[in-house]
């Protein structure tokens, strides 16, 4: 199979879709690996890292689409490369589309087949593929949280871990996954005192048995989740549910009600985020103020660590992508039905419910589209 990486081009996306390690795995496999032209250069691979694990270097994004009958990116591709997508192409990389319309449109209408790594599972019920990028922005919410609640950026000008005679910053994480885990992990490392709200009791005792006196568990009801985030100096939005659009669960109307000042991280905003009022931002321009609160809704927060990133992601991506191309894409689907749950699209139909719960649109089911 000829595979192609493009180079990203998402505002201020420093990720590479595939690693030389990954190339190198293909050329191993018995296929041809496509490279834009300093495609990895953000995460710190040259072309000529590249061209010694046996890739090809290509000139432009148009060469790499018209050449490759697999694309693997990192992030959803943007309009301009969704014009360049054709007919029985395979696309393997985030999309996103429960939030995202326009791309859902675009991507029924070019009648590629894609998968997405945000919905493939494995046996245990997790995501794989989201995994990686979830324990990287999980780590990072704490950080930018920080960063964002110093007075010069609009913020509070709380100290995360305080300091003698003077308290820590109140952290609430909504959401006990693998983001929040993490995102709770390190803002307690940083001193602050830190509350974490999920509805899962099961994942409230394996919280607090394995971080008990880290940080706290509560059960995210409404009333409690009201209750924290008045008094949060930052809020962390990391609830997940796959495929779908993420709920809102603090609106607009208790913003009024929140500390001046506070900050609010939302992880969630690829999916559309958790909060009433958030709306993508950039790594140029991250924050936003709404009735006093400070806003943090970059919608690639990895991306700022790209390396760490690309590696990550490129370990998790690499078997998935491998068996993409030495079986084509209905073999590895039927061999592997976690696999299978991350198609989203098939020549012109869209074939993941909850984004067509999500957008009102039919949904052809994948065992159908295996057949078709």
């Amino acid at each position: 199979m000829i595979i192609g990486c493009p180079k990203e081009i998402k505002p201020q996306e420093f990720r590479v879709g595939l690693t030389p390690n990954a190339a190198h795995e293909a050329v191993v496999h018995g296929h041809t690996v496509l490279i834009e032209a300093e495609a990895g250069n953000g995460a710190g691979f040259e072309d000529a890292d590249y061209i010694a694990a046996g890739a090809e270097i290509t000139g432009t994004a148009a060469d790499v689409f018209a050449k490759a009958e697999m694309i693997v990116k990192v992030k959803e591709p943007q309009a301009v490369e969704r014009k360049m997508l054709r007919e029985g192409q395979l696309l393997f990389t985030y999309l996103h589309l429960a939030p995202d319309p326009e791309q859902t449109r675009d991507l029924i209408a070019s009648g590629c087949t894609a998968i997405a790594y945000e919905t493939v599972t494995d046996a245990s019920g997790g995501l794989p593929l989201l995994a990686p990028m979830s324990e990287v922005a999980g780590k990072l919410a704490p950080q930018v949280g920080a960063w964002t609640l110093q007075k010069a950026n609009g913020g509070r000008g709380v100290l995360m871990g305080g300091v003698p005679g003077v308290g820590p910053a109140q952290v609430v994480v909504i959401g006990g996954g693998v983001v929040g885990t993490h995102a709770a992990r390190v803002a307690a490392g940083m001193g602050a005192d830190v509350t974490v709200l999920d509805r899962s009791l099961a994942r409230m005792r394996y919280l607090d048995d394995v971080f008990g006196g880290v940080f706290k568990t509560r059960y995210a009801s409404a009333g409690n989740t009201a209750e924290l985030v008045e008094t949060a100096d930052m809020v962390v939005g990391a609830v997940l549910i796959p495929g779908a659009a993420a709920p809102k669960l603090v609106t607009r109307a208790q913003l009024p009600g929140m500390k001046a000042g506070a900050a609010i991280v939302d992880v969630a905003i690829d999916q559309g985020g958790v909060f009433e009022t958030s709306r993508p931002t950039t790594h140029e321009d991250p924050i936003y103020e709404v009735d006093g609160i400070m806003h943090y809704c970059v919608a690639n927060m990895p991306g700022a660590v790209a390396r760490t990133s690309t590696i990550a992601l490129g370990n998790a991506t690499m078997p998935f992508m491998l068996a993409l191309a030495d079986k084509g894409w209905r073999q590895a689907c039927e061999d592997d039905p976690h696999l299978l749950n991350g198609l989203n699209v098939h020549a012109g139909h869209l074939t993941y419910y909850a984004v067509g719960k999500a957008l009102g649109i039919d949904v052809m089911s994948p065992s159908l589209a295996l057949r078709s």
